[in-house]
């Protein structure tokens, strides 16, 4: 089991240093005039070669990439282009704003899909269509009109949660709840309706299965084997596709943090590239891979806790 989770590490730091290099060709590969934009347009044409030379612009494309490199395996992702503020602080204060609403709408959804899929499952019928139908819905509507609509309804009608802001968890353990309520929802809904019908196909398929009769004809409780056999032989391919969820959610909470103004790493990352921060977008992008990363390798020992023989291979 070491030896598994040493290669996918192994595998993991491959695919960030991939991508971070990736991403910084084509960030260098732009055109862009980056001191211009930093000093504007009507900067002269000496300003404008002295902050080249300052921003390091003025060096051959391999040797910039290995500085940053360099510091960035030291711990070190550089400062803004535009505000010189470090690209690690800034990713310090938006990754909890991030991570708070990406996680409480993980494990709503993850509640939710499990009820409505073993709901479906078990009943049948006009249950299991009505819950077939809410999922297709879900998934067909997008992140941000569910956004659009919770924020009009529940935030500006009927003002029982905050419409925009953000409170730190630290500061108002309440005020933060609320502050990620209605974002943590509008992730939650394409979420949860995929996972549901995941678990729901998966747990008929368990339910048919030979072992589960045995269990039955020896008179254990329809409860006890659906709770303590069926679903856990159902998780895996659930936990898959909660996986993935997790890693769009991760991206779709770009347009929902605009929707309810929350400075998270998602509007850090969207206002660095209509400006053309290039340090900022790097950090961005290593960040939210190295989470990806992470989240696989949970998943993998997931595996290996619910099925023995993916530990043993």
């Amino acid at each position: 089991m070491l030896v598994f989770l040493f290669r996918r590490i192994a595998a993991g730091a491959v695919l960030v240093v991939v991508v971070a290099t990736a991403t910084f060709l084509l960030l260098s590969l732009t055109g862009t005039d980056v001191a211009r934009n930093v000093l504007g347009e009507t900067a002269s044409r000496s300003a404008v070669a002295a902050k080249s030379h300052e921003l390091g612009l003025d060096q051959p494309l391999v040797e910039r990439y290995w500085h940053w490199a360099e510091q960035a395996l030291r711990g070190n992702l550089g400062s803004s282009w535009f505000t010189g503020d470090p690209v690690n602080q800034s990713l310090t204060d938006t990754l909890p704003v991030t991570l708070s609403v990406v996680i409480a709408g993980m494990l709503v959804a993850a509640v939710l899909s499990v009820v409505l899929g073993t709901v479906a499952a078990l009943r049948g019928g006009w249950v299991d269509r009505l819950v077939q139908f809410a999922s297709v819905l879900g998934t067909a509507v997008p992140s941000f009109l569910i956004a659009l609509v919770l924020a009009v309804t529940l935030a500006v009608r009927l003002d029982w949660l905050p419409a925009t802001g953000y409170v730190d968890l630290a500061a108002s353990p309440g005020g933060w709840l609320h502050s990620i309520t209605l974002p943590a929802l509008s992730l939650a809904v394409g979420a949860t309706a995929a996972t549901a019908m995941q678990v729901r196909g998966a747990l008929i398929d368990v339910l048919r299965a030979d072992f589960v009769r045995t269990l039955r004809s020896r008179g254990l409780a329809t409860r006890s084997v659906v709770f303590r056999h069926a679903l856990r032989n159902a998780a895996p391919p659930a936990l898959t596709v909660l996986a993935l969820q997790f890693i769009g959610l991760i991206g779709g909470a770009v347009v929902v943090e605009k929707v309810f103004g929350l400075p998270g790493i998602g509007s850090l990352a969207n206002s660095a590239a209509v400006r053309g921060d290039a340090p900022v977008l790097l950090g961005t992008v290593v960040v939210t891979v190295v989470i990806v990363v992470a989240v696989n390798l949970l998943l993998d020992i997931a595996y290996g806790w619910l099925n023995p023989k993916v530990r043993v291979s």
